[in-house]
């Protein structure tokens, strides 16, 4: 599977699931995303909010298109999650005490004024997710967002907020489906999006882009040792061709496999967004300075 290119499901079509996150669950990994399969929008940098797709596999090579795991509304523009709206970066986490999976996107009105965060549960890992709500988390503004499980089991939303000016880690309820009230604001007028959280030793990482819109430009990566702590900035933590550009992707969500852990980038092309590429890349850490590097590689040949 080249990097930087749209991938193909085992019948061939192009994988529609981006903006997304991996999970395994039972064995077998899972693939969500936003579903981008028609044309943009006459004029716009946009495609109809159809909803999630998801994929499975058991060698993070060769996916089997599972279908929609969550429909948006086609009869009723009012809705939140109407085809119309904004439906974005849905991110899903399982929670073991309740056996459900839980389904946190960014959810917005066409003009991105809305600004909120979507909600939605299913009993299986393919779904069908049944959709809560729409909120904006602590009363902020939510644009790009992911979540992530700590290794206590708690979990959180971590999004952008205050236009964009910041970023928000938000403590979720032991369900995973609302917020619990307890909230930081880090990175203040950084201007940060696209954000991708992981833990290794002792130290929370997170890799986040600039604001440019549709455009690539420079990751950086920050570090804390408390996840609701003040996060640094540090630096770029790619390394190889076009790595000023984050090789013209934009981060969405880091996963492990077997005590390693892998960073997924989107490849977007803003013009035709169904042909949107991705990749998946390695990091590796450095123990002594506390750094972390993602490496290019022109290829993903998933588990060695």
């Amino acid at each position: 599977m080249k990097n930087g290119q749209i991938w193909k499901d085992t019948d061939g079509n192009d994988i529609q699931a981006h903006g997304g996150c991996i999970i395994e669950y039972n064995g077998v990994f899972y693939w969500y995303g936003e579903f981008k399969g028609v044309d943009n929008m006459p004029g716009k940098w946009q495609t109809p909010a159809l909803g999630m797709g998801c994929y499975s596999s058991k060698d993070l090579v060769n996916w089997k298109n599972e279908g929609l795991a969550f429909e948006t509304d086609k009869e009723n523009p009012e809705s939140p999650v109407h085809t119309s709206k904004v439906f974005e970066r849905p991110k899903v986490i399982y929670n073991e005490k309740t056996k459900k999976f839980v389904m946190w996107a960014h959810i917005d009105s066409a003009d991105y004024t809305f600004a909120a965060a979507g909600i939605a549960v299913s009993d299986g890992p393919t779904g069908p997710f049944k959709f809560i709500e729409a909120k904006q988390p602590n009363r902020q503004d939510c644009r790009d967002m992911t979540v992530f499980k700590d290794i206590d089991g708690k979990a959180y939303l971590v999004h952008s907020a205050d236009w964009n000016k910041t970023l928000d880690i938000a403590l979720l309820n032991d369900e995973y489906t609302d917020l619990a009230g307890l909230y930081v604001s880090v990175m203040k007028d950084q201007t940060r999006e696209a954000p991708a959280v992981v833990y290794h030793n002792g130290m929370y990482y997170m890799v986040t882009s600039g604001c440019t819109g549709w455009l690539p430009n420079s990751a950086l990566f920050s570090r804390c040792e408390h996840l609701l702590g003040q996060w640094k900035l540090i630096d770029n933590p790619c390394e190889g061709p076009n790595y000023r550009q984050t090789y013209y992707g934009q981060s969405t969500y880091i996963f492990s496999v077997k005590g390693k852990d892998y960073i997924m980038f989107d490849h977007w092309h803003p013009e035709d967004l169904k042909t949107s590429g991705y990749s998946i890349l390695p990091i590796t850490y450095d123990e002594e300075n506390k750094t972390m590097t993602i490496t290019w590689t022109d290829e993903w040949n998933g588990i060695e």
